[in-house]
């Protein structure tokens, strides 16, 4: 996954060879690097992410309630595949950054993404591949890293997705849910009710007893029936009852 340390500056530049290439004022220093699973997806996802972090604090005072497209401030990217480093014991290892040809090609698609929703004229970057001393001077400090979601996760702040994404997010979220609670009784059998009357004696199931209710008549030989069975008779139907 692509990663993002950003950095809230009063200034920051980028130097190449004693010359200094770009500079800004107030807004955010971004350091990027490229992984060797990244998409044009998740770049477009960090994109959203470092436009709409809110690093500034608004008019009133309020701590990191603007974002820096809110206040309308500076952005200076670098790309530095350092942050994809692994430790092997005490020596780093960058084998998932993406090598540099092919780096080089999202970096740039990195950075046109950027004016399609901010300012052109804002944005600065350094020199990709190059040897760069990169001045930051952070304000608070305040310093935050950023992670493109891993394959498979669904972006945490809606706010930050795009329309499609949050349809399809919709969509999920109702399959997850399964069937209201409305439909679970519509499609539920109901069960007749065949619990035993308060007044109902003896050792009779409750088959038995659902039988006597749903008739008016029973014609029983006075041999078939003892005391509990007639009383149970007697209290459901018309009994006739013949030697």
């Amino acid at each position: 996954m692509n990663k993002a340390v950003l950095q809230r500056v009063t200034r920051a530049s980028v130097t190449v060879g004693g010359e200094q290439i770009s500079a800004i004022g107030r807004g955010i220093c971004v350091l990027l690097s490229i992984s060797l699973e990244d998409t044009q997806k998740k770049l477009e996802h960090m994109v959203r992410k470092i436009l709409n972090l809110r690093v500034f604090d608004d008019d009133s005072g309020k701590h990191l309630s603007k974002s820096v497209m809110d206040k309308q401030y500076e952005i200076l990217c670098v790309s530095q595949f350092t942050l994809q480093c692994v430790l092997k014991g005490n020596k780093p290892d960058f084998y998932l950054a993406m090598p540099t040809e092919q780096a080089e090609g999202f970096y740039n698609s990195f950075l046109e993404q950027l004016p399609k929703t901010y300012r052109p004229g804002l944005i600065k970057d350094g020199t990709f591949g190059a040897y760069m001393q990169v001045y930051i001077q952070n304000d608070g400090p305040v310093t935050t890293e950023l992670e493109s979601p891993a394959p498979g996760t669904a972006t945490s702040d809606p706010k930050q997705l795009s329309k499609p994404e949050k349809q399809q997010q919709r969509k999920e979220k109702t399959r997850a849910k399964g069937p209201s609670e409305s439909t679970k009784e519509r499609n539920t059998p109901r069960k007749e009710d065949r619990s035993a009357s308060s007044g109902a004696e003896g050792d009779v199931s409750s088959e038995w007893e659902l039988q006597l209710r749903r008739q008016n008549l029973v014609c029983y030989h006075w041999a078939e029936l003892d005391p509990e069975k007639f009383k149970m008779l007697s209290t459901y139907t018309t009994l006739r009852i013949w030697n």
